[in-house]
């Protein structure tokens, strides 16, 4: 055991090596977890059937930061920073993809697109670190800019281009908080989200009051049943506590090349569900629409992290 991490050694001529081994029992955790925000699409859409979608994420982060900020501790962090990290990821990311499930995209398709964020992540760095772009990551780029336009050209009522532009935004926001939990350099992160959504809650709040007023926030929450609720729990608990805190804690564990790409899953379970759950239609085009996107962060992910699971 060394740094936490399961190993086994191997002479390389006259180098020593560790291989990383993954136990079972984690990679049930991170299946389960990317099951879980994969799933979360079509569940959403569920919850917004009965209820608002800026009211519905004002409860998920409501939830998110209570009762656990009683529990654990504020973080090492600035309040800039956690402020900034809310607004980005509650009313930027979580805000926004509620609004555009709601009437302009289908779960499915939104589960797909929202992956962007990865590009907008590298076109960050560029400008704020200087990193260079190298001709794999633009192939990648080339790769899911062609799946995106295959979604353009076959927009209907499940997949409009407002949708689209919104999910877009909706990933770019996702970016940027990232950005900033990365810069926060917090050393926990899952009371980083918690005390962060609490940043969250206000705007959307404020949101939900300004665009769907007091009477059908009044409404909604007195006639939600328990599928509506559960549906929230869901989302504060299951995708947000849970999934984070658990793949903070795999990544901790073990090198990001191991864990990462199983994100990759993420979307392939988000159509499965809607397809299942909500009778997405999955014709060839969306097939091959997702195959190039996936396709496109596959190989970004290859070209931007060389890392093996190989520990020397």
């Amino acid at each position: 055991m060394k740094n936490g991490l399961p190993q086994s050694s191997l002479d390389l001529g006259g180098t020593t090596s560790t291989l990383v081994k993954l136990k079972p029992a984690h990679f049930g955790l991170a299946m389960l977890i990317v099951f879980i925000w994969g799933t979360n699409f079509a569940i959403i859409k569920f919850a917004l059937l009965q209820m608002p979608p800026f009211l519905l994420a004002f409860l998920r982060f409501a939830l998110a930061f209570l009762p656990a900020a009683f529990l654990i501790p504020f973080p090492r962090v600035t309040i800039k920073n956690l402020l900034f990290y809310g607004l980005c990821i509650g009313l930027g990311q979580f805000g926004l993809l509620f609004f555009a499930i709601h009437r302009f995209i289908s779960p499915g398709m939104a589960s797909l697109v929202i992956q962007s964020q990865a590009f907008f992540t590298i076109f960050f760095s560029v400008l704020q670190n200087g990193e260079k772009i190298s001709r794999l990551q633009w192939f990648a780029f080339t790769l899911s800019m062609s799946g995106l336009s295959v979604v353009v050209l076959h927009n209907d009522q499940e997949t409009t281009l407002l949708g689209l532009l919104l999910i877009l935004l909706a990933a770019l926001c996702w970016s940027m908080g990232n950005m900033t939990a990365k810069k926060s350099q917090s050393n926990n992160f899952f009371h980083y989200v918690v005390w962060s959504s609490a940043f969250s809650c206000i705007p959307l709040f404020l949101m939900s009051l300004y665009f769907e007023g007091w009477d059908l926030i009044c409404s909604s929450l007195l006639n939600a049943d328990l599928t509506v609720w559960s549906a929230v729990a869901w989302q504060a608990w299951g995708n947000t506590l849970l999934g984070y805190a658990g793949w903070a804690w795999l990544l901790s564990k073990y090198p990001s090349s191991m864990i990462s790409p199983l994100a990759f899953l993420v979307p392939l379970f988000g159509m499965g569900a809607s397809n299942l759950f909500m009778a997405e239609a999955l014709p060839a085009w969306k097939l091959v629409a997702a195959g190039l996107i996936l396709l496109g962060l596959m190989v970004n992910a290859y070209a931007t992290s060389r890392q093996s699971i190989v520990i020397e």
